[in-house]
């Protein structure tokens, strides 16, 4: 007989509670038991935040934020809680007792996907949870359902590339909502957009719609040279049944995996299966980065109002006239511009200008902290903030673009 214990396995993960103190909340950790058995743990506020980050939290499903009245002087930290929890697609429910309505909206608002009183009405924690199992589900296998792509198209659509000159400039944020209001510009006769997220390790486009990272897009990517219509049209996914997407691979991969051969091979059968084709760029200047401003159509250059987007302008244009590239094709973009009565701003922003040789085709506004929300909840402005000023330049370009193409189908 062996004198080795069999090991057994503890319990993963997929939940935990967060408190001040769980024991001021009895009911909470019984119908915890009940609902999930042992595969819950529990933590207190700063626990949360430093447990986030390690690799332990990658398997939990949702946590049970389980507030009372005491809790309200730190809604600053419970917000950052839920907004920590959100950016790694964490679902909350919030289990409040004796707060009031306004603390309970100001933590809603940050994102909590669910809210349950304590003390808490019999079966409803669970019935929490299936509903957000269920939400989840749903997603996924509505994101899945990518439409076949047709054989032999040829639609020869318009190719248009944001890149940020910069960390930080907006490049992606603009790329999602260029893309879905040129998707939705046409009610009667809605175009049909392919968004593109060539940025191989840093790639945000999937966050920023909350669709899956799938490893059929490496297997696409590393073997382009198979490639046709129905392999490509497997690698997309759907958002809301007007925008087929390539998200970035889920693993950080090199940008030497494709080169230009690839990135054409990608760019054509796009080009021939959409009316328009947004690709999302890397911020590094690789050795395809050449094949996709050939073929792009409007290449937007997003900069900020600092140096640093400045320096890296300069040396951009640069770059690509020291290799005869077309740089006519680009479209400077200032994200964060100043407001229309901040009139020294503004002359900054022309001096920059002149100083650069370049002219600043498009001023995007502020969104303020909207767009970091809409970004973290993974809809796009015009779902979340119809309204805000960003979004609204975006869809007037969204508009221009679409108008333009127009006249130009019905000249041809």
């Amino acid at each position: 007989m062996s004198s080795i214990l069999p090991q057994i396995e503890a319990p993963q993960i997929i939940a935990c509670t967060i408190s001040r103190d769980v024991q001021n909340f009895d009911l909470l950790i019984e119908d915890m038991e009940d609902a999930l058995g042992e595969s819950w743990g529990d933590l207190g506020f700063a626990e949360a935040l430093a447990f986030f980050g390690q690799p332990e939290a990658q398997s939990l499903e949702l946590v049970a934020l389980a507030l009372d009245a005491e809790d309200e002087e730190d809604l600053v930290l419970m917000g950052e809680i839920i907004t920590q929890a959100k950016a790694r697609k964490i679902k909350v429910i919030l289990i409040a007792e004796d707060m009031t309505p306004a603390a309970l909206h100001s933590l809603l608002r940050q994102g909590a996907d669910e809210f349950v009183p304590y003390p808490l009405p019999e079966g409803e924690l669970s019935a929490a949870i299936d509903r957000l199992r269920a939400t989840d589900e749903s997603k996924l296998q509505h994101a899945e359902k990518a439409p076949p792509l047709k054989r032999g198209a040829d639609k020869d659509g318009a190719l248009i590339v944001v890149h940020g000159l910069a960390g930080g400039t907006g490049a992606t944020t603009m790329a999602v909502n260029l893309a879905w209001e040129l998707a939705t510009s046409d009610k009667k006769n809605a175009p049909k957009v392919c968004l593109l997220d060539l940025d191989l390790q840093f790639g945000a486009v999937a966050t920023f719609l909350d669709l899956p990272r799938r490893e059929v897009v490496y297997d696409m990517l590393s073997e382009t040279e198979m490639m046709d219509s129905e392999s490509f049209g497997q690698a997309l996914l759907t958002y809301e049944d007007r925008l087929q997407v390539l998200t970035a691979p889920a693993d950080m991969l090199p940008l030497d995996l494709i080169n230009s051969e690839d990135v054409i091979r990608i760019l054509n059968i796009a080009r021939s299966q959409f009316d328009y084709v947004v690709v999302d760029m890397p911020s590094t200047l690789v050795q395809w980065s050449e094949a996709v401003l050939n073929n792009a159509h409007i290449y937007f250059a997003m900069l900020e109002l600092d140096m640093r987007s400045a320096q890296n302008a300069l040396r951009f244009k640069r770059a690509l006239q020291s290799e005869d590239l077309p740089v006519e094709k680009l479209r400077y973009v200032m994200n964060r511009a100043p407001k229309f009565t901040d009139l020294n701003a503004k002359s900054r922003v022309k001096r920059m200008a002149e100083s650069l040789g370049i002219s600043i085709d498009v001023q995007l506004p502020d969104g303020g902290k909207q767009i970091t929300q809409a970004n973290d909840h993974g809809t796009p402005l015009a779902n979340s903030a119809a309204k805000n000023p960003l979004r609204r330049e975006i869809a007037k370009l969204a508009a221009s673009i679409h108008d333009l193409k127009a006249e130009e189908s019905k000249a041809a």
